[in-house]
């Protein structure tokens, strides 16, 4: 199957200000890239560079004026849903491998370390392993509305304590979650259309779900969606969302307009969605 993802970004900046942007996949990770265009107005140079992460990250300057980043790609991705492997064992942490121990540890949005006691009262009588964390995903999916009002300072326990939030924030607090339980985790951001589901009628939006090291591999998990879903393109993977932000900014830019979009290429209809930026 082949997917359309991409996006158009335009800000106003007041001077020149550097960019770094995250909107590109990263090829081979559940899906093969075909092609891509991408198109600066006014043009300017692009330094392509990958993080410790494996993320493929642009940096540039936007000069003063009216700035216009546009991204289209073409993706393969498999037919078939994510899988779900329900009997796939746990792992004790001495078993890990060197390079999971890192996604255990507590970072800035993930404060696993705050709730351990809540997240062995909750989930300690679960069968370890997969079973385990898709409890996690059931009990956020159950305990947790899904609404706006978070932002990019509100972490992962700030949302468990509000009870609220987007998926940035279900994907935090299932990292946050799944650590405290002594299982690896890591926050992953990508392009999710909307294929075999409903059409949601909000505007589109980069979406994000979380990994996690179960039966000695990494598998996805979403506590948002808490179904498996056909057709994600990967973005970007990291501690949390500080490592894989869409746009850092280094000066004085509001973002005026904001567009993403993800469809399977063989639609003759697009669920193309526009959102003005408060």
């Amino acid at each position: 199957m082949q997917v359309k993802t991409g996006c158009e970004l335009i800000y106003n900046s007041y001077g020149d200000v550097p960019l770094i942007l995250l909107v590109r996949p990263r090829d081979r990770a559940n899906h093969i890239l075909l092609e891509e265009t991408r198109q600066t107005t006014p043009e300017v140079p692009i330094h392509d560079f990958t993080d410790i992460y494996g993320n493929n990250f642009w940096r540039m300057t936007a000069p003063a004026g009216q700035f216009r980043v546009y991204y289209d790609a073409l993706s393969e991705v498999p037919p078939t849903p994510d899988p779900v492997l329900s009997d796939l064992p746990g792992h004790l942490v001495q078993d890990l491998p060197d390079e999971a121990l890192h996604f255990l540890l507590p970072s800035r949005h993930c404060q696993s370390d705050i709730l351990i006691s809540d997240a062995w009262g909750l989930f300690g009588q679960t069968e370890p392993g997969w079973k385990r964390i898709q409890a996690v995903c059931d009990w956020l999916h159950s305990n947790v509305i899904y609404g706006k009002g978070s932002n990019s300072n509100t972490s992962g326990f700030d949302a468990y304590l509000a009870r609220r939030g987007v998926c940035r924030d279900f994907a935090h607090m299932g990292v946050m979650l799944c650590r405290a339980l002594s299982i690896p985790a890591r926050y992953v951001c990508g392009y999710l259309p909307d294929i075999n589901v409903p059409v949601d009628p909000t505007p589109m939006d980069f979406h994000a779900w979380f990994e996690a090291f179960v039966g000695g591999e990494w598998h996805t998990f979403d506590a948002r969606h808490n179904h498996p879903r056909t057709g994600r393109v990967l973005i970007g993977r990291g501690r949390d969302a500080v490592d894989v932000a869409l746009a850092t900014i280094y000066g004085n830019a509001d973002l005026t307009s904001f567009k993403v979009w993800a469809d399977e290429a063989a639609s003759q209809t697009s669920n193309l969605k526009t959102e003005e930026p408060f």
